[in-house]
C-alpha cells in the first residue's frame, strides 16, 4: 500500500511534473514545480487552508507519482503533454479537442504545392494556421491553386516522356512534368503565395486587378472575368474583418469569460492590423478557478499546437509565470509577448473585445443551456434502453456508447469497423478499424464476432488503445447479431448490454432490438431515434472507407505486385509513367523498358502475365 507521508520525504529538491491519483489510480492532476519536495508537500500540510477545490482533490489522493526535469521549462512542457493525455479532473482544462486545419506549402519539393492539413510534421515544410474554419482552408487552397496553376499531383520525379494529367490540358497546372515552367519561375509564385498565407493580400489583390485590367483592354472579358471572380472570393474570405488598427500587426487577445454555470475563453484574433475572427472554447474549471488562472492553462495548451504563435497576446490582468510562458511560446528566434496594454490602440482593442464579451455571455449561456438539455434528454434516453436490457446504468455524465459493422463484397476483403460516441458526441481517436482474419466468404455474424472477440481480449490484456470498456453496445443489425456478440463476452466474462438497431424496408432506423426479441419502436421516440440513426450512419461510413480504401491497394497489388520482378518501386514507376493498368497491358516490351528501374527481363514478365 502507498505510505504518502514516507513517499514525500524522498521527493527530490528539483524541478519536475507531479501526479496525483485516486485510489483507482486514475491520474485527478497534473502539476510542475520548481522544487518537487516543496511544492507536493503543501498540499498535505496546509491542506485545511486551501480553497474547497484543492481540499476535494486532496481528500482523493491515494498516491502520487513525479518526474524530474532538467529545467522549470522542461517541465512546464511535460506539464502540458500530460494534461492534454489525461485530461485530470481537477485541472483547468480546454475542453475542445479538435485538430484544427493547417495549411502547408511543401517547401522542400523541387515544385511546391498548397495542402489542407491537420498535422504539423518538423519536415522542413512552411505551415500555417491553425483555422477555425476548415470550409475557409479549402476555398483558399483551391484559389491559390487556380491563380498560380500549382502542382497539384504528389509526383515529385517526372521521367522522359511522362503523360501530365487532366489538370495540365485544363489550364490548371503549368505542366511541371513536362518541363513547361523553370523551377525559378514556379517558386516566384510560390513566395506570392507564402506572402498572401503570411497575412499580406494586398499585393495579390493589386496584381489580380491588374490583370484584370489588362485582359479588359485587350477586350478578353472571359479571362478579366476570370480575374473579378478571383478577387472577389479573396474579398469574401476576409470579409469578417470587423476593425482596422493603425499599424500593421499581428497579434490576439485571450479573455476569460464565466456565466452561472460555465467558463469559456474568447480568443480574438489580428492578422495585419485587422480584427479578423473571433473564437469561444469552453474549458472546464472549478468555482474557485480564477481569471488568470483559466488564461495561462488555455495559453499553454492552445499554443502548444501551433507552429507560429503571434508576436503579442493581449489580456486583461498579468498570468502567472508569465515569463515562463513567453519563453515557452517563443520559438526559433521569434519572440513572444503576453501583456496587458494601458493605453493607445491596443488598449482601445482591448476594451472592444471586453465589450463584446460582455454582450457574448447572454448568447453562450443560452447555448450552453440548450447543449445541456440536449445531453441530459440523450442520457436518460440510453438510460431507459440498459435498463430495458435488464442492467442498472452507471451515473455518468455521458454514456460510452459502442457500436460495430462489418463491410465486404462478397466475402472478399472483409473489414470490420468500431466506432465510440459519448453522449452526443463522437470520439474519433477511439475509432478502430480491423481486417477480418479468420472468417472465408460472406459470414457477416462470424466477422463480427472475430472483431469483438480481438477487441474485448486487447481490453483484457490491458492495451491502452482498447482499455475502455462501453457502458453499452449498440450492434448495426438485429436479434442475430446481437445474440453473435453477446456469445464472445460470455465467453470472455465480460457483462455488458448489448442491443441491435434494426432498420426498416426504406432503410430507416425502425427499432432497437434486445436480445430475447423484444423491440423499442422508435416512432414516437423521436431523439432516440435521431441518435440511433446517427450511430448506424457513421459506423456504416467508417466500415464502407476503409473497405473501400483495401479493395483499391488490393487490385493494384493483385496485377502488379504478382508479376515476377516488379516490387513496390517498380509498379510505383509502371504507374506514374502509363498512369493506366489498361495502358501497361497494351504496352509493348520496348515501351516498357523506358520506364526507370524496368529492364528487359522484367518487361517480358510483364508482357508474359498480361498475355
Amino acid at each position: 500500500m502507498f505510505d504518502i507521508k514516507e513517499n514525500l520525504k524522498k521527493l527530490p529538491d528539483c524541478p519536475g511534473v507531479y501526479m496525483h491519483k485516486d485510489k483507482l489510480g486514475q491520474i485527478i492532476y497534473v502539476g510542475k514545480a520548481i522544487s518537487l519536495k516543496n511544492r507536493v508537500r503543501q498540499y498535505f500540510q496546509s491542506a485545511a487552508k486551501s480553497n474547497p477545490k484543492v481540499r476535494a482533490m486532496v481528500s482523493n489522493i491515494a498516491e502520487f507519482e513525479y518526474i524530474t526535469c532538467s529545467t522549470e521549462m522542461e517541465a512546464l512542457i511535460l506539464e502540458c503533454n500530460l494534461i492534454k493525455k489525461y485530461m485530470p479532473k481537477y485541472n483547468v482544462l480546454l475542453r475542445d479537442d479538435k485538430t484544427y486545419p493547417y495549411i502547408v506549402v511543401t517547401t522542400t519539393e523541387d515544385f511546391p504545392r498548397v495542402l489542407k492539413t491537420r498535422i504539423i510534421a518538423k519536415d522542413g515544410n512552411r505551415y500555417f494556421g491553425p483555422y477555425s474554419d476548415a470550409r475557409a482552408v479549402n476555398q483558399i487552397v483551391e484559389l491559390l491553386s487556380n491563380i498560380y496553376s500549382l502542382k497539384r499531383c504528389s509526383a515529385k520525379e517526372f521521367p522522359l516522356h511522362f503523360r501530365p494529367c487532366l489538370n495540365y490540358h485544363i489550364n490548371q497546372c503549368k505542366g511541371v512534368c513536362v518541363g513547361k515552367v523553370s523551377k525559378e519561375e514556379y517558386r516566384q509564385s510560390i513566395d506570392k503565395v507564402i506572402e498572401f498565407l503570411s497575412g499580406k493580400e494586398k499585393p495579390l489583390l493589386r496584381s489580380l486587378e491588374e490583370k484584370m485590367q489588362q485582359a479588359s483592354e485587350k477586350l478578353e472579358f472571359e479571362e478579366a472575368a476570370k480575374y473579378r471572380d478571383y478577387i472577389s472570393s479573396i474579398k469574401t474570405i476576409s470579409e469578417t474583418q470587423r476593425v482596422t488598427m493603425i499599424h500593421d500587426k499581428d497579434l490576439d487577445v485571450v479573455l476569460p469569460v464565466k456565466d452561472q454555470q460555465n467558463s469559456f475563453i474568447v480568443l480574438f484574433t489580428v492578422r495585419d492590423g485587422k480584427l479578423s475572427g473571433r473564437e469561444t472554447f469552453q474549458i472546464q474549471t472549478d468555482e474557485n478557478d480564477n481569471r488568470d488562472e483559466m488564461v495561462a492553462e488555455f495559453i499553454k495548451q492552445y499554443y502548444s499546437q501551433w507552429a507560429v504563435v503571434p508576436p503579442e497576446i493581449l489580456v486583461e490582468s498579468t498570468p502567472p509565470d508569465i515569463e515562463l510562458l513567453e519563453e515557452f511560446l517563443s520559438r526559433e528566434g521569434r519572440k513572444v509577448r503576453i501583456f496587458v496594454p494601458q493605453k493607445g490602440e491596443k488598449k482601445a482593442l482591448l476594451n472592444l473585445a471586453q465589450s463584446d464579451c460582455i454582450e457574448m455571455v447572454k448568447t453562450l449561456s443560452e447555448k450552453a443551456k440548450s447543449n445541456q438539455e440536449k445531453q441530459t434528454a440523450i442520457k436518460a434516453e440510453i438510460e431507459s434502453v440498459i435498463r430495458e436490457a435488464g442492467y442498472t446504468p452507471a451515473d455518468k455524465q455521458a454514456y460510452r456508447i459502442e457500436s460495430y459493422d462489418i463491410s465486404n463484397t462478397n466475402g472478399v476483403d472483409s473489414v470490420g469497423a468500431m466506432i465510440v460516441f459519448e453522449g452526443l458526441k463522437r470520439i474519433r481517436k477511439d475509432y478502430r478499424r480491423f481486417k477480418i482474419k479468420t472468417i472465408e466468404g460472406p459470414n457477416d455474424y462470424g466477422s463480427l464476432q472475430e472483431m469483438i472477440y480481438r477487441r474485448f481480449k486487447r481490453a483484457k490484456a490491458g492495451d491502452p488503445a482498447f482499455i475502455k470498456i462501453p457502458d453499452a453496445i449498440f450492434m448495426d443489425g438485429g436479434q442475430g447479431q446481437v445474440t453473435a456478440a453477446r456469445k464472445v463476452l460470455i465467453a470472455l466474462g465480460i457483462d455488458i448490454p448489448v442491443v441491435g438497431m434494426a432498420k426498416d424496408d426504406s432503410h430507416r432506423t425502425r427499432a432497437i432490438v434486445f436480445e430475447d426479441g423484444r423491440e423499442i419502436l422508435l416512432r414516437e421516440r423521436n431523439l432516440l431515434f435521431k441518435y440511433a440513426g446517427t450511430i448506424q450512419e457513421e459506423v456504416h461510413r467508417f466500415a464502407i472507407d476503409y473497405h473501400r480504401s483495401l479493395r483499391s491497394k488490393n487490385a493494384i497489388h493483385s496485377v502488379l505486385d504478382n508479376i515476377s520482378g516488379v516490387g513496390p518501386t517498380r509498379r510505383n514507376a509502371l504507374l506514374n509513367h502509363f498512369q493506366t493498368i489498361e495502358t501497361i497491358k497494351q504496352a509493348s516490351v520496348e515501351e516498357l523498358m523506358k520506364v526507370p528501374g524496368i529492364t528487359e527481363s522484367v518487361a517480358e514478365n510483364i508482357k508474359e502475365y498480361f498475355s
